[in-house]
């Protein structure tokens, strides 16, 4: 290749990761109203501060004052339940008919300690009934219960919560848990209430205080998000970061989702759509204790609950993309896979071909080697064309040299000439740089999955204990743009990226110029060292791998080029060209040539005037 196209790929490659990392995700095409809010993490709502009202012991009288007709179920002594299948241990309490604690029970925090998702200090929820005598807090009930404690039973086990209010009428909360699997069905029911309840749709509030569960709290907190998906199916998100976040959403909203990094807390409506739903998040930057607070202000269809269908669905699991999409519509969109155009690239290949190997390889560090071998295969033609276009250029480097030395520092001459020996010889300027391009997608792709991908969580390779998140090999005291740590995988990725470029340079001819393209092929591995140094062990130990398989590949590939042959190629064709035998040359490569043409026309023209202005004078 020569200098223009280095140049050329060096940009484009510039841009990619500039629009990567700097420009934020592009803005759906309907996107409600989300504002930047600046209220404080302690402050409450009225919903909160009804939730955190301490608890009084409520004789007769109070509670008919507080809970009119509901006030025979407001007294009582709250008892605790757990169901557990493989998967999950669930607690319910009798004290509001609902769930106080979830443990997963395949997973555990960075520490190694019980993974707690929700639990009754980090979790509140009220679910506010409107009555003829005033608003009543479902969730400050007490619930009778036949259920006992349940282990593993390989069986769907079904929990019946009923608050008895008056003779044949009742509230009832019903569960359904899976015998394995995250996703717990959930019914609202009121029986007989008609005429004691309004039409007003039921109130739902959740505030949930995020827990640490990986290791990088400024990374969880950068993650940590609420996502939700209207009824016309459009995915929406609040703005992920470490600042206050709040949106109203104007369109019904069919399920939503408390995101952690690798986990997830989410209700789904099965039938009629929430309504007025409002959504926020608040960071304490000095409570390192909690990621974030989010906090689901929604509205429950009371028609639906009237007529018996109010069913809901509840996930607390893991955002794993091969879980996910059998949840609900688009629920697998939890899981960030890139923006649209890298998105399908993870989507059908990545993703698929990763869980695949899963099944024949437990060591992940070697799947992920697996993994490189068999992208570097497809992309086999790709690196052969690529490099048989450079051994092209090589060959003809004696003549570039001497056309430049002739034609002097007439950049745009240059350039004409240039093409007008590609004709000649049959070359395109493009067959070089367009297959390093190609793979571009597939890097930047990766670069998008490997952050999200849960399968990576916890699993260890050599020195690195989790490949889902940095390997801290040396640590010392916080430097800037450095960090407090020295990631060894990403050390011995720019290695190795400097090695290719070593290996590179000596196969490329120097190019003349203002810019030292081979100087600048060693400045970017050590710029791209400080930007992954946090990212997950697996992405740089992909990267490092893929540098040391590519450099093999190109050995085993300059075997079978032949340079002599190369070169009595583009004689022959030279001879064709000039005999008026030859391909005339199409697409893009004529289009070029017709505007250097153009453009060395004009330039002639502006000389003659030139010439034509200072003969008169």
């Amino acid at each position: 290749m020569d200098r223009n196209q280095l140049i050329g790929i060096v940009l484009i490659l510039a841009m990619l990761v500039g629009y990567q990392l700097l420009v934020p995700k592009p803005a759906p095409e309907k996107k409600p109203a989300q504002t930047t809010i600046t209220t404080k993490p302690n402050s409450v709502s009225g919903a909160e501060a009804a939730i955190n009202k301490a608890e009084q012991p409520l004789d007769s009288a109070a509670a008919k004052a507080q809970f009119g007709d509901f006030a025979s179920a407001a007294t009582g002594e709250g008892r605790d339940i757990v169901v557990e299948n493989k998967d999950i241990k669930v607690t319910f309490s009798t004290l509001g008919g609902q769930v106080k604690e979830v443990v997963l029970k395949n997973y555990k925090t960075y520490d190694q300690k019980p993974l707690v998702l929700i639990d009754e200090q980090s979790s509140k929820t009220l679910l506010e009934l409107s009555t003829n005598q005033g608003k009543i807090d479902l969730h400050k009930l007490y619930y009778q219960t036949t259920a006992q404690n349940s282990t593993v039973s390989g069986q769907p086990q079904q929990l019946v919560f009923r608050a008895e209010v008056a003779p044949g009428q009742s509230v009832e909360q019903i569960y359904t848990i899976p015998a394995g699997g995250y996703v717990l069905d959930y019914d609202l029911k009121l029986n007989g209430l008609s005429n004691t309840v309004t039409n007003d749709n039921i109130r739902f509030f959740w505030e949930d205080k995020m827990r640490q569960y990986e290791n990088d709290l400024s990374n969880n907190r950068r993650a940590a998000t609420i996502n939700y998906l209207t009824a016309d199916e459009n995915f929406q998100n609040l703005t992920e970061g470490e600042s206050n976040q709040e949106t109203t959403v104007e369109e019904p909203v069919q399920w939503f989702t408390v995101k952690h990094k690798y986990f997830l807390s989410g209700f789904v409506a099965k039938n009629a759509p929430l309504t007025k739903a409002n959504f926020k998040t608040l960071v304490d930057p000095g409570d390192s204790s909690v990621v974030k607070t989010a906090i689901a202000d929604v509205s429950l269809s009371m028609a639906d609950v009237k007529a018996g269908k109010g069913q809901y669905k509840l996930f607390y699991g893991p955002n794993d993309f091969q879980l996910l999409g059998s949840v609900a519509p688009e629920f697998d969109r939890n899981v960030y896979l890139g923006y649209s155009v890298l998105k399908p690239i993870n989507k059908y290949f990545f993703v698929p071909v990763f869980n695949y190997f899963e099944k024949f390889i437990s060591n992940y560090g070697l799947l992920i080697i697996a993994l490189v071998v068999f992208v570097k295969l497809i992309l086999t033609p790709l690196t052969y064309k690529s490099y048989v276009s450079m051994a092209k250029m090589r060959v003809l480097q004696p003549e570039l040299n001497e056309m430049k030395e002739r034609v002097g520092d007439d950049m745009a001459k240059q350039q004409s000439e240039q093409m007008k020996l590609y004709q000649e010889v049959g070359v395109s300027p493009l067959s070089g740089c367009v297959p390093v391009l190609a793979t571009m997608p597939i890097l930047f792709a990766l670069f998008m999955l490997f952050p999200n991908l849960i399968e990576l969580r916890q699993k260890s390779f050599l020195w690195a204990s989790d490949l889902s998140t940095y390997d801290a090999f040396i640590k010392f005291p916080a430097i800037p743009f450095v960090g407090s740590h020295l990631s060894l995988f990403t050390v011995l990725m720019t290695a190795s990226s400097i090695a290719y470029a070593y290996y590179n340079n000596q196969t490329t001819p120097t190019q003349p110029g203002p810019v030292n393209m081979k100087a600048l092929s060693y400045v970017f591995p050590l710029m791209f060292m400080f930007v992954l140094n946090s990212y997950p062990a697996g992405l740089t130990f992909y990267y490092f791998v893929s540098n040391i398989v590519t450099i093999t590949q190109q050995q085993l590939i300059r075997r079978f080029v032949d340079e002599d042959k190369i070169k009595a190629v583009l004689d022959e064709n030279r001879r064709k060209n000039a005999a008026g035998q030859g391909k005339k040359p199409g697409g893009f490569q004529a289009l070029l040539q017709r505007q250097l043409a153009a453009a060395d026309e004009a330039r002639k023209q502006a000389e003659e005037a030139q010439k034509k202005a200072k003969s008169k004078k």
